[in-house]
């Protein structure tokens, strides 16, 4: 169905140009248009997860992510004050055949680029959509220029402030979680484990792995807060901030926040599921239609599963019969990562002393006696395949 067919893509991140590429491998001619002047060194740390690996195999770019990502070797939950270690799952070991990948997000976009460019994908840089309009034979695209151009199929990959979503699934007000994060990157030595450390702690959590091959530690920081105005991850914040934030967390803690010159804050907005995910010539995906809170790590690895299936039932079937494929397909699977997500947010802010100890002695119970049920508890998201469905 798609074969010699033109795909306009709202948004050059990974959800937009993973998109561009699988729907291009199957017969399209694809074009992006992303706002940014340039596509830089945006962003911090990702990590991807098995599952969104398979989606890298499947469009030929799996062996270059290896080269550029570091391979996980495990996940460790410490408290917070004395980094007494909660549970250590050992990914090496009870995971050797599944990659779990960190990658610097500009390294990812950089690798999805080229395989774009490589298929015949055009991008077109500093081009922003204003306005969509789905009209009865094409959509109408506004951009900032005031200039106008129509397709016979957009995809929407424009993120949480996509002008595509009101007009395919109506207005939804986000509301504030009540928490705000922190991202930082600071230098690295070289020397740390391939490893995700977690301190958690009354109201907040702290995380950090390497990026580069040690070369970069990435930090996240969350702490429970009554007010926020403003969404979007490259607000500037205050370093003194964030050190008296977790002033009370572990020395390693503090050495580590001891090196942030530069940090962005954000405030955490939930976002319901779009009731509806496409229109007559318009489709939804990624931030776009089912955004997630960063507690699980899947933002992103849900933005490569999206761009498979989207291509897949475009190629099985004409519009709007792709379109509520698609939807049905993803909308479960989504909808539970995202309560998972959720769910992890109040694991990691437990603030009674008495019911964090007894969750953590619940944990350590549960790593020492049953390390490999531990590590495989996540097997419904990790071990999902797209690629084979």
């Amino acid at each position: 169905m798609l074969t010699g067919q033109n795909v306009q893509i709202l948004g050059a991140g990974i959800a937009g140009l993973a998109a561009a590429i699988a729907i291009a491998a199957r017969g399209a001619h694809v074009s992006v248009a992303e706002q940014a002047d340039e596509i830089t060194e945006v962003g911090a740390g990702l990590q991807i997860s098995p599952n969104g690996v398979a989606v890298m195999d499947a469009l030929g770019l799996g062996a270059k992510l290896r080269e550029i990502a570091t391979r996980a070797t495990a996940v460790n939950l410490l408290d917070y004050r004395h980094d007494r270690r909660v549970l250590r799952m050992d990914l090496a070991a009870h995971a050797r055949d599944q990659d779990y990948l960190f990658v610097h997000r500009a390294d990812l976009i950089d690798l999805l680029a080229a395989g774009a460019r490589a298929v015949g994908v055009e991008i077109a840089l500093g081009r922003r959509a204003v306005a969509v309009q789905d009209g009865e034979n094409a959509a109408q695209i506004t951009w900032q220029d005031g200039t106008l151009s129509s397709s016979n199929l957009l995809v929407a990959a424009d993120g949480l402030s996509s002008c595509a979503r009101a007009g395919v699934t109506g207005v939804q007000e986000p509301f504030f979680t009540g928490q705000v994060a922190w991202r930082a990157l600071v230098p690295g030595d070289g020397t740390s484990p391939d490893e995700v450390t977690v301190h958690m702690g009354p109201g907040r959590h702290l995380v950090q792995y390497p990026l580069r091959q040690g070369r970069l530690m990435n930090i996240v920081a969350v702490q429970e807060q009554g007010e926020w105005t403003q969404e979007g991850w490259q607000q500037p914040g205050d370093p003194d901030t964030l050190r008296a934030v977790f002033s009370d967390f572990s020395d390693a803690v503090q050495n580590r926040l001891a090196q942030v010159d530069d940090v962005n804050v954000w405030g955490l907005f939930r976002h319901a599921i779009a009731q509806k995910w496409s229109s007559r010539h318009v489709i939804l995906t990624g931030d776009a239609v089912h955004p997630t809170l960063p507690f699980l790590a899947q933002g992103a690895t849900m933005g490569l599963e999206d761009a498979w299936v989207l291509a897949d039932c475009l190629a099985a079937h004409d519009m709007p019969l792709a379109g509520a494929a698609y939807q049905t397909r993803r909308h479960d699977r989504v909808a539970r990562v995202i309560a998972a997500a959720n769910a992890n947010a109040r694991n990691y802010h437990l603030r009674h002393p008495v019911g964090r100890m007894a969750a953590h002695t619940l944990l350590r119970v549960a790593g020492t006696l049953a390390p490999k049920q531990v590590v495989g508890r996540f097997d419904w998201l990790y071990r999902h395949d797209v690629t084979a469905s």
